[in-house]
């Protein structure tokens, strides 16, 4: 495996040694790599696509655990129960109503008014189902408070998790969502989408 991307000071971590080997054992054992570069701050957001399979979430988690992250991720609130829900608080889950998108963004805005450290991560899409286009409320939270978005493709052609580049989102999300999705659009994900990858 590929040496992994080093963290600056400001990145919150995990701080802990054995959950780091098992994520990059994990990542080893699965054949996936982590290249790019993670910015020394302390609080933002990552956009993490394509969203396709819920392997995703395994390698995700393998290359959270490897690089020491300490995350917070929004999850379907159906799955926050027994025997899973533990797993995935310690993990840094938190339960979400998708019915509720406008108390989802000003919620996470406020958390990370109320945070030091904070990386919010973010599927756009939303779902593993195709669609049409990414949604905008990772944009919209980003820019009300105040952070970057780090983008973050699952790469299963190359089996590449890679890091960046950095956004910093303007006052026009809606063109800053269509170069988001151009970033993405050749990205192959787990399961092709029909009729290739996205079209913009």
């Amino acid at each position: 495996m590929s040496a992994l991307p080093a963290l600056g000071a400001a990145v919150p971590r995990r701080g802990s040694a054995p959950v780091r080997t098992f994520g990059r054992a994990l990542l080893r054992i699965l054949g996936w790599r982590v290249d790019g570069t993670i910015p020394d701050l302390a609080r933002f957001v990552i956009a993490v696509a394509p969203h396709t399979s819920n392997w995703d979430f395994v390698v995700g988690a393998a290359a959270m655990f490897a690089l020491d992250l300490r995350i917070t991720f929004l999850g379907k609130h159906t799955l926050f129960r027994p025997p899973f829900e533990g797993v995935l608080r310690w993990m840094g889950g938190i339960p979400v109503d998708r019915s509720s998108a406008q108390g989802l963004v000003a919620q996470s805005v406020r958390a990370f008014g109320e945070a030091d450290r904070l990386i919010l991560v973010i599927a756009p899409e939303g779902t593993r189902k195709p669609v049409p286009r990414f949604k905008a409320g990772f944009l919209h939270i980003a820019r009300e408070a105040g952070v970057p978005v780090l983008l973050v493709a699952l790469d299963y052609g190359a089996r590449c998790v890679r890091m960046g580049p950095m956004v910093a989102p303007g006052p026009d999300v809606e063109a800053d969502r269509l170069r988001i999705e151009a970033h993405f659009a050749s990205v192959r994900g787990k399961r092709p989408r029909p009729g290739g990858e996205r079209r913009l």
